[in-house]
This record gives C-alpha cells, sequence and structure tokens, in this order.
C-alpha cells in the first residue's frame, strides 16, 4: 500500500482545520415571536434557521444546534450545515450563520415546532436577517 505525503503547506501537519474536526455546539436562545420570524429561513429545503454569532466557520460544516425557543421548558437538538455566512460589517445586516436543518426526525421536528410557533407570520412580508 502505497502512502501519499501530507499537504502541509498550511503548516498543519496534516491535522483537520478545527471547524471541519467534529461538529461545533451552538446555544440558541429565541425568546420572541419577531425574533424566531426574522431568523427562520423557510425558504431553505428542511427549514433553517439564521443564528446571529461571531463564530468562525465554513460553508457546508456541520454544527450542533441546541435551541430553546420563546418560554418552552424543552430545548430541541438538531444538526445543521452551514449554508449562509453572513460576514461582519456586512451593511444593514447582522453577522451570522445561516444553518440548514439535516433532513432527520429531529430537523423536522424542529421546523414544525417553529412554524407552529409562527403561525399566520410566515406569509408576512417584513424583512427577516437573510432576505
Amino acid at each position: 500500500m502505497t502512502k501519499k505525503p501530507m499537504d502541509t503547506d498550511k503548516g498543519n501537519q496534516g491535522a483537520p482545520e478545527p471547524s471541519r474536526a467534529r461538529p461545533g455546539v451552538l446555544q440558541v436562545s429565541i425568546k420572541e415571536t419577531a425574533a424566531l420570524y426574522a431568523a427562520y429561513m423557510p425558504f431553505v429545503d428542511g427549514g433553517g434557521l439564521f443564528v446571529p454569532t461571531t463564530r468562525a466557520a465554513h460553508m457546508g460544516d456541520q454544527l450542533y444546534l441546541v435551541m430553546t425557543l420563546m418560554d418552552e421548558p424543552d430545548k430541541l437538538p438538531v444538526t445543521g450545515t452551514v449554508i449562509w455566512i453572513t460576514p461582519p460589517g456586512t451593511p444593514g445586516r447582522q453577522q451570522g450563520l445561516g444553518i440548514q436543518f439535516a433532513r432527520d426526525a429531529a430537523g423536522e421536528a424542529a421546523r414544525t415546532r417553529i412554524e407552529t410557533l409562527l403561525g399566520g407570520a410566515l406569509k408576512s412580508s417584513r424583512p427577516t436577517h437573510t432576505i
């Protein structure tokens, strides 16, 4: 068996980048309907959430979200993929990450719960963090 030489041009001696080593965890707490509306991304297949954060990430990174919505005692754990990045200093936009929910039972439960909480607000034309 022939081994390929490790890519060391970045000085990392072949170690994975920290953001790609394993899914990071983001705690998200949304206490108001208006904030949930601004963060939710219904146009994303399976649903998604914009998370205001200064955390560095790359497109395609896997993250584990632990969401607390409104005054609900239960947290919603969901795995997702970074599909949107708003960098710092973007005029009129908050820095953060858009996370697409995984297409599994937890992702479906998160999408369903968010859409139930938002109800008729989903049809609103108010601006959000993403569009």
